[in-house]
């Protein structure tokens, strides 16, 4: 930490007192709560509410993953330091667990009580075998010989043979036999392959399924010939999945990355779920076998892994009006495929906020570059792309055309590691020059460098993000973007390509601000501006939106203008140590959590500054991570229009009453809305879009309806001309 950083950490130490902040990981519970409220909500559409339900189970199927398994490793290496809230690992994780064991109950409650039987009415049915017609029966009876029989693998456990090793996340079935000749009890094990559908649709109804550990379950007795089978029951364990590289030369590293996520299967069990009705024998082997803790059990009254649920949603045929409508993004024309996208940029910059401005924009201008044969080098950092992602296919062959192209690959994106190795060994096969980033730093900023020759010289085209380059993920995350050529940000990006691939150490940055460290510092002179503004009796405002705000030192800071009278609005979508409401401290700070449709990701930084209005975008969260241990990047938005853009954009989801909560002290409750109008921030931007869309063909049609005709001249018209012509 540099000298001034500590110098600012010691002056804050008034507004640190461990009762002023929430603890992390409980505050991540509770955002996951208010995903759980959208799937309990009755206004939104019956199968988004089944998509919310499974979303509430994959999230938290990570949290245990990570978050969980660092507090057990904390533990067992006998840490007792306390976090900013003044709790231990220890009682992180007791108040962890109780919480979640009460979360349990109501995802399924939600679940069993409220979305089945409104899926049935809808004659939606996820049946069990006993519900089954004798025609349907005899289909998963076929299924079972036909398709799992021969792929289905019974694992003894017994003297002779080990209980077997039980992947993270995979689903498997415990087995209690008896020899039908001797009588003795025996165990064993049936995981259920993950390579068919969870689902599989039954024959004769349009939207009737049966989930494929039932089939399993109905015929399991033909895996064990001359036994009873005695009983029958699901489990599923999660495992330490966190990812600890020690990072070499680039090579060993790319190995090391490969080993561990081999390595990591066989991580610490820190969580076990089972059936509710499961029988105590089978119950006390697994807990004995797994080495799990009773806390650390968790008894499921449905389905266990609820995440199939997503799958459900889109299996399910002529419901469309239990969907969303559909939205439709908006493309500028400015940068549609057929634009002079690089002319257009030269004239100004241009804002995109996805997904109602359409993903489409960053391909097209990344596909123009490789195209283009002006065009000397592409720069780009990625570190979450999508699984087909076709701006791989664009670098490849913008570097198969001869042009320079340097792409910076974190194989280090949590849970993207595989991915991100390959497409590093894609990029590279293609002719794409890789790099790996800083020692001990995650690179999560999102940029693209264009170097193009014009007619006037070499320039530099830029789009920077608040988001991953990901043509998926784009389609339901709210990001922000911009297109600029202003030539101080685009050395700025010079240098820090050159920072990030060689030996560089730029002086200063004209208008870029990196982390580690100097987006804090930089965030920390806005703040201690706004304060000094209010100190002198002047009006000062502060707005910020983010996914998470968890940095101890820049809550600190907001306390510290809170309590000189600054005004701050906060737009949090998920983790915020803040607390609200304590008197003299944070009574000026309002905190908004927008969580809808659409995943709220983009950063906005804004301070009023006497009324010159600063407007920044950034890839970083105010998290302790994105501010010390990552590259990340916050950039001005300067072009007046825009700058403008913003303030309304983020003006329209401060004035959301629909999605919204509000923070009062730790709790999070919907707006009182009551005699006011209805705003929904995300249905407004998609009504927005479509009203472009809208306006844009009615301006295409009316070009097309223009003849292409030229009237004839009068005579004195033609003199004049033809006098003007001669007077040149």
């Amino acid at each position: 930490m540099s000298k001034k950083l500590k110098e600012e950490s010691k002056k804050l130490k008034d507004f640190k007192k461990a009762q002023y902040y929430t603890n992390r990981e409980l505050s991540w519970m509770d955002f996951n709560n208010r995903v759980l409220e959208e799937a309990r909500s009755k206004d939104n559409p019956l199968l988004e509410r089944l998509s919310f339900l499974g979303i509430t189970q994959s999230n938290v199927d990570e949290f245990f993953m990570v978050r969980v398994a660092s507090l057990h490793k904390l533990i067992a290496a006998g840490v007792k330091s306390t976090d900013a809230s003044g709790m231990t690992p220890k009682e992180q994780l007791k108040a962890i667990i109780k919480k979640e064991h009460e979360s349990v109950e109501k995802r399924y409650s939600t679940y069993v009580r409220s979305l089945v039987p409104l899926l049935e009415k809808q004659n939606i049915f996820l049946k069990s075998v006993e519900d089954l017609s004798q025609r349907q029966h005899e289909f998963i009876r076929r299924y079972f010989n036909d398709e799992l029989y021969p792929v289905l693998t019974p694992m003894a456990d017994d003297a002779n043979r080990p209980f077997p090793f039980i992947s993270n996340d995979s689903l498997n079935i415990a087995v209690e036999l008896k020899d039908k000749e001797k009588g003795h009890y025996q165990y064993a094990t049936v995981r259920v392959p993950n390579i068919f559908k969870r689902l599989i649709k039954l024959p004769d109804e349009e939207n009737s399924f049966i989930l494929i550990e039932n089939i399993i379950k109905e015929f399991i007795g033909k895996l064990f010939d001359g036994y009873e089978v005695k009983e029958t029951a699901c489990f599923r364990v999660t495992r330490d999945m966190d990812l600890d590289v020690a990072e070499r030369d680039t090579s060993d590293f790319l190995r090391s990355v490969q080993k561990q996520l081999k390595d990591r299967e066989h991580g610490q069990v820190v969580r076990l779920e089972i059936d509710k009705d499961m029988g105590a024998k089978i119950r006390k082997r697994l807990i004995k076998k797994l080495k799990v803790d009773d806390d650390d059990i968790y008894e499921i009254n449905g389905p266990i892994d609820l995440t199939f649920l997503k799958k459900l949603s889109s299996a399910i045929i002529e419901h469309d009006d239990l969907h969303y409508q559909p939205a439709s993004s908006y493309i500028d024309p400015d940068l549609s495929l057929n634009s002079n996208i690089f002319a257009n940029i030269r004239k100004q910059d241009y804002l995109v906020q996805h997904p109602y401005d359409s993903f489409d924009t960053v391909l097209n201008f990344i596909k123009k570059a490789a195209h283009d044969d002006k065009v000397l080098a592409i720069k780009m950092t990625l570190y979450r792309v999508s699984g087909n992602s076709p701006i791989i296919k664009y670098l490849g062959e913008a570097a198969q055309a001869g042009k320079q192209v340097t792409v910076l690959v974190e194989v280090k994106a949590r849970f993207d590691e595989q991915n991100n190795v390959h497409w590093a060994r894609t990029l590279e096969q293609m002719g794409c020059h890789v790099i790996y980033g800083l020692k001990g730093l995650k690179t999560h900023t999102k940029i693209t460098c264009v170097i193009r020759r014009d007619e006037d010289g070499i320039r530099r085209y830029l789009h920077l993000g608040t988001g991953n380059y990901n043509d998926v993920t784009a389609h339901f995350y709210t990001d922000m973007g911009l297109f600029t050529c202003r030539r101080d940000l685009g050395v700025d990006a010079t240098n820090l390509f050159n920072m990030l691939s060689g030996y560089s150490k730029p002086p200063y940055f004209h208008q870029l601000r990196i982390s580690p460290d100097h987006i804090r510092e930089f965030i920390n002179e806005k703040v201690d501006n706004e304060i000094a503004i209010a100190k002198a009796g002047r009006h000062a405002e502060i707005h910020m939106k983010m996914n998470s705000l968890s940095d101890p030192d820049i809550i600190a800071k907001l306390y510290e203008a809170s309590h000189a009278g600054v005004k701050i609005h906060l737009i949090i979508r998920g983790i915020c140590c803040l607390r609200t409401d304590i008197p003299g401290i944070s009574d000026n700070i309002e905190v908004h959590s927008i969580v809808g449709r659409f995943l709220e990701h983009s950063r906005i930084y804004y301070f009023y500054n006497d009324g010159h209005d600063e407007v920044y975008l950034s890839s970083a969260d105010m998290m302790k991570r994105n501010l010390n241990r990552r590259v990340e990047t916050l950039f001005p938005v300067l072009q007046p229009n825009l700058k403008q853009r913003v303030l309304d954009i983020y003006r329209i989801m401060w004035e959301d009453n629909v999605k919204s909560r509000i923070l009062h002290d730790q709790t999070y409750s919907m707006v009182d809305r009551r005699g006011k109008e209805t705003i929904d921030s995300q249905e407004y931007f998609v009504a927005e879009a479509k009203e472009q869309n809208r306006l844009l063909k009615e301006k295409r049609k009316e070009q097309a309806r223009k003849p292409e005709t030229f009237e004839t001249m009068r005579k004195q018209e033609v003199d004049i001309e033809l006098g003007e012509k001669k007077d040149d």
